[in-house]
């Protein structure tokens, strides 16, 4: 084994040690201490109470380094030690959070060194972890694999587990504390969970904390809402004869036999012109929202989403979020705040009760959408099927989706999921702007 495989294997012995036992174990601490400082690296990168903020702020040459760290290995033998250190520290920070009560001002250093974490991955800060904020998946090269999407469920999993540990009515009633707590899909579960037991400041920083979480996920959603294809074309309008709709590439190509060889010129005897018109009655949008406690990220991304499209002209939304009870929750769509407010996480999922609600909605079948989000675990599974196979037999169409959270990660009922695939209504899967497209595609 050459010495630079010894060294490497000390370093990442040294890093299981302390992951499984925070207690140091002393010759692999001075073993690790001694290569640190060969590699003439900061002994800060062995300390997992130092951030990795911290590190870069005191060593700025080291935030290179860190970008992309794990997305590439490549084949840099001589720099396979040095990855080590880094890599060591990174999985430190990230996955050793020990025991006990959680301070604000420890779920704001995770969630940093998470986002470095990401940065390591070839992602956006807050991508793996399913945050909508986080600019989607697959804008970096770890966010669309199984391993991305379990990192990214495992993350997500770590964040929820330290926003539970913390004292959050204590943080909230302190304005200090509560000013240092950043938004995240976990911390906003939490503060609806826990709303109705809030008042005075805590109720008011809750308020701002979640309003701040709706507004980042909006204006990257209205930003995928712009950016998305427009819409259906209405065939049957024969289109404008003028100069900006004027198919040039058409008009040449079935003009070609009209070319005369001798005069080197093409004689047109018939212009083509592009199809422009749209639809100008108003659509209708339904989105029925499983509120259950499984559903959480899909009820936030989902009331967002249904605002933005509520905005656009000539679009008429309506919003239904159910779990044993069916609220409709259309007064409050333009302000996607007011709905998560006025929602009640958790509880069982009965489709039934959402189906007695949306199907009076449904005016105009062929001019309707209705979007289902849930993961289908229902408990009374074939009576909820024939409702919605009804609703799409009517000429409805109906959209099912398992997931609607950045990462795009979904557990969808199997029975439910083959149902959808026969009747031609597959589960949407994987990332929010496929949905984004699908509606757009059909509304605008």
């Amino acid at each position: 084994m050459s010495a630079a495989e010894t060294r490497r294997q000390v370093l990442y012995w040294r890093l299981l040690a302390r992951l499984f036992d925070p207690e140091e174990q002393p010759t692999l601490e001075s073993g690790s201490m001694a290569i640190v400082g060969d590699l003439d690296l900061p002994a800060a990168l062995l300390d997992p109470s130092v951030s990795i903020d911290t590190v870069v702020q005191r060593f700025p040459q080291l935030e290179a380094e860190f970008d992309g760290l794990m997305s590439d290995p490549g084949d840099d033998r001589d720099g396979e030690v040095r990855r080590a250190a880094l890599v060591s520290k990174l999985l430190l920070n990230v996955f050793a959070t020990g025991s006990g009560n959680v301070t604000a001002e420890q779920l704001q250093r995770w969630q940093a060194d998470a986002g470095w974490f990401e940065r390591a991955m070839g992602c956006e800060p807050g991508q793996l972890r399913g945050r909508a904020a986080g600019g989607g998946a697959g804008a970096g090269t770890g966010a669309g694999t199984g391993a991305g999407a379990g990192l990214g469920a495992a993350l997500a999993g770590i964040e929820g587990d330290l926003v539970s540990r913390m004292r959050l009515r204590e943080v909230l009633a302190d304005n200090r504390l509560a000013r240092q707590l950043t938004p995240s899909m976990s911390l906003i579960e939490q503060l609806l969970r826990d709303k109705d037991n809030l008042d005075g400041v805590a109720l008011a920083n809750a308020k701002a904390l979640i309003r701040r979480f709706v507004d980042e996920v909006a204006e990257v959603l209205r930003t995928q809402v712009a950016q998305a294809s427009t819409g259906t074309i209405d065939r049957s309008v024969p289109p404008k004869r003028i100069f900006r709709n004027l198919d040039l590439d058409r008009t040449i190509w079935k003009n070609l036999p009209n070319w005369s060889p001798e005069d080197e010129r093409l004689y047109v005897d018939r212009l083509y012109y592009r199809q422009t018109a749209k639809r100008i009655e108003p659509a209708r949008l339904i989105v029925v929202v499983d509120q259950s406690g499984s559903m959480v990220d899909a009820m936030v991304n989902c009331t967002i989403l249904a605002s933005i499209f509520a905005g656009l002209p000539k679009v008429d939304v309506h919003l239904v979020a159910y779990d044993t009870r069916a609220l409709d929750l259309t007064p409050w769509v333009h302000d996607p705040f007011e709905v998560l407010l006025h929602t009640h996480l958790g509880g069982g999922t009965d489709g039934t009760v959402a189906l007695d609600l949306a199907r009076p909605k449904i005016t105009d079948p062929r001019n309707t959408v209705v979007v289902w989000i849930s993961d289908f675990y229902e408990w009374q599974e074939q009576a909820v099927w024939d409702g919605m196979q009804a609703v799409h037999r009517s000429g409805v169409k109906f959209i099912p989706v398992g997931s609607v959270s950045s990462g795009g990660h979904q557990s969808v009922n199997p029975w439910f999921r083959q149902r959808f695939k026969d009747q031609g209504t597959p589960v949407l899967s994987g990332h929010i702007k496929k949905l984004v497209t699908e509606l757009k595609n059909f509304l605008v």
